[in-house]
């Protein structure tokens, strides 16, 4: 069973429940060699920290005095490694050698009788130059290998491996057959020629493909995904296994791993790593080392570079900054460049799991950011959600954030003109009531532009005119006021619930309450009653039991339901989460930290909250928390 601790995006904090125990997602799991094993496995537990590794049940089967002792000691203690193992089925061995003398029932008994918490089908390899009816019957019997797989694990995970070559027609094909499948876990094979041939551009096309068909409760393994350059990507694009067989392989050749690339001994010039492996020694001292010295120390270079990088990683999931972090990895070499700039041809697809906001500022690292799901997000909702009912428009120059503050009296001048004050943004055009909501208001761009910035600007300026029928003025500014709050009251229930809901929520007469230290909107009340609560974190805001009442009745169903069983009802009514188990159906346009209304199947409310998960996620978890719950009707009524 797999639960989601928290996200960021596609990427995700998670825990994978085995028999063995809890492993920790994202994770690396090194690859040993149960011959020749360059770094203990004890050791990579204890001393590295890794609660998992890889180990080839094939190498294993075919060794007599290893096979021996794995059926009679268990693999655990063969390795002597207190943690999750996985198991490979000799897939890599066909696809290196050729035929492998071992059939997909052999092989998946072989690896339960020994252990192995997670099992692997013995898939076909799709390569690269493959064509696509090839891939296709490929793909049939890996389908077939891995349900007979199934019907054989036990109490053992399977991983079913998710193939297709680089067709991502036939990869999203292959991921639904899987998911309908009782698979644990869901590598995507068949890619490590793409990333030896550093063609990270196609890599991105098969694991998007490869998410889109998969069920979202299942971790995803990205095969031989095992250097600290590319794993941000990944996961960055949702994947939350890797492993490496990299750490050791490059050892033995005298290669390090950096986070901008791979470096051979002999060409360095200086040994500039402060990893417990390398802190006592120079160029001249690890050169001089002993053959197999040398191999170890290396090694254990190398897995500490993929330790940190694996920390990295999950810091920047858990502050919200793995955009940042993965477009500034990105940078160590063109090709990964190129697999950065190609989400932007699946930024749709990414919208749908980007979250209303996240914690910190959003920081520009070059024209890649643009292409960012949030900048679609505004981008449509601006577009397709803002109203205004003025002709006329100025588009002025950015000075500060937020522009009120900065530009407040041109803004409210304009405005008294009947004038729509437009401010010129890499977002694009903003108007004075969307100035203040993430990430508008919290985003910091360098002062000096380049020219992928302003043409995207060119662009969207033209789009958001368009889409509202507004004619361009030059701006004439004096000192008129004007009050924009009521305008901006309106503007940011229309951008985060849209218009029907913000319809229904200001129907009546409306009553700002405003901090006095700051002028900015706290309370929004119509009718007397306290419906809305604007974040000062975001420029966003949370709904109120009553703003909810007022909307439960009247707003289209699903639109901001998260609809729960029976059973669920006296807890939710009581103010506590809702958990995915219980949840019976959701509005499929919810997006993460949206505020949301929890409400029986008779579509009575129960609670509000802010959803943590999209649709599809609630549906599939069986554990795991779907909705962070604010009030219930019940404390309410209390």
């Amino acid at each position: 069973m797999f639960e989601i601790i928290k996200r960021d995006g596609l990427a995700r904090i998670g825990v994978l429940h085995t028999r063995r125990g809890k492993l920790e997602t994202p994770a690396l799991l090194p690859v040993v060699n149960p011959k020749l094993a360059t770094v203990t496995p004890a050791d990579i537990y204890h001393h590295f920290g890794f609660k998992g590794l890889i180990t080839n049940s094939y190498i294993i089967r075919n060794s007599k005095g290893l096979k021996e002792s794995a059926l009679e000691k268990g693999l655990h203690e063969l390795l002597d490694f207190p943690g999750v193992i996985m198991t490979d089925s000799g897939t890599f061995q066909s696809h290196m050698y050729g035929e492998v003398e071992v059939s997909n029932d052999e092989i998946v008994d072989f690896q339960r009788d020994i252990g192995s918490d997670i099992g692997t089908v013995l898939d076909i390899f799709t390569e690269p130059y493959w064509t696509e009816e090839q891939t296709k019957d490929s793909i049939t019997v890996t389908l077939e290998r891995t349900q007979e797989a199934v019907a054989l694990k036990g109490d053992m995970m399977i991983a079913g491996v998710v193939q297709g070559s680089i067709y991502p027609g036939l990869r999203e094909d292959c991921a639904r057959s899987m998911a309908s499948m009782d698979v644990d876990v869901h590598p995507i094979g068949g890619v490590v020629p793409l990333m030896e041939q550093y063609r990270f551009r196609e890599l991105v096309d098969v694991i998007i493909a490869s998410k889109k068909g998969l069920s979202p409760d299942r971790p995803v393994h990205l095969f031989g995904a095992g250097h600290p350059m590319v794993i941000a990507l990944a996961a960055l694009l949702g994947c939350d296994m890797f492993d490496s067989a990299s750490y050791a392989k490059f050892a033995r050749d005298d290669r390090l791993m950096f986070l901008d690339g791979t470096y051979r001994l002999k060409d360095m010039q200086g040994l500039e790593c402060e990893c417990p492996a390398c802190r006592d020694h120079d160029l001249e001292s690890l050169r001089a080392l002993p053959d197999e010295k040398r191999m170890v120390t290396i090694a254990r270079h190398n897995l500490y570079e993929l330790k940190k990088e694996m920390g990295r990683v999950r810091r920047a999931i858990m502050e919200g900054s793995l955009w940042e972090l993965a477009e500034s990895r990105c940078r160590a070499h063109p090709a990964l460049l190129d697999g950065l700039r190609r989400t932007a041809d699946h930024v749709d697809h990414l919208e749908l799991f980007e979250p209303l906001s996240r914690d910190g500022a959003m920081f520009y690292t070059g024209s890649e950011t643009l292409s960012r799901p949030c900048f679609r997000r505004f981008e449509l909702r601006s577009n397709e959600r803002y109203s205004t009912d003025l002709k006329k428009c100025a588009i002025l120059d950015e000075k500060g954030k937020p522009h009120g503050r900065y530009m407040g009296q041109e803004l409210q001048s304009l405005l008294s003109q009947n004038t729509l004050p437009l401010v010129k943004t890499a977002f694009g055009p903003i108007p004075p009531d969307l100035d203040e909501i993430y990430p508008i208001a919290q985003s910091i761009f360098p002062s000096i532009g380049d020219d992928g910035m302003d043409s995207e600007i060119g662009r969207k300026e033209d789009g958001f005119l368009s889409a509202h029928g507004l004619e361009r003025q030059e701006p004439v500014i004096d000192e008129e006021p004007y009050d924009i709050n009521r305008l901006r009251a309106l503007s940011v229930s229309r951008y985060q619930f849209g218009r029907e809901a913000t319809d229904i929520l200001f129907d009546g007469p409306l009553e700002l309450v405003v901090s006095r230290k700051t002028g900015k909107i706290r309370n929004v009340l119509v009718s007397g009653e306290h419906i809305l609560s604007m974040r000062a974190s975001d420029g966003f805001y949370t709904l109120r039991v009553e703003g909810a009442m007022k909307l439960v009745d009247r707003l289209t169903e699903p639109l901001m339901r998260v609809t729960v069983v029976d059973d669920a009802i006296p807890f939710n009514k009581e103010g506590r989460n809702v958990f995915c188990n219980f949840v019976h159906d959701c509005d499929p346009d919810i997006r993460p930290n949206d505020e949301v209304m929890v409400v029986s199947k008779e579509g009575e409310l129960l609670c509000v909250g802010r959803a943590l998960l999209v649709r599809d996620e609630m549906l599939a978890f069986k554990k795991g928390v779907a909705v962070k719950v604010r009030d219930g009707t019940s404390s309410q009524k209390a």
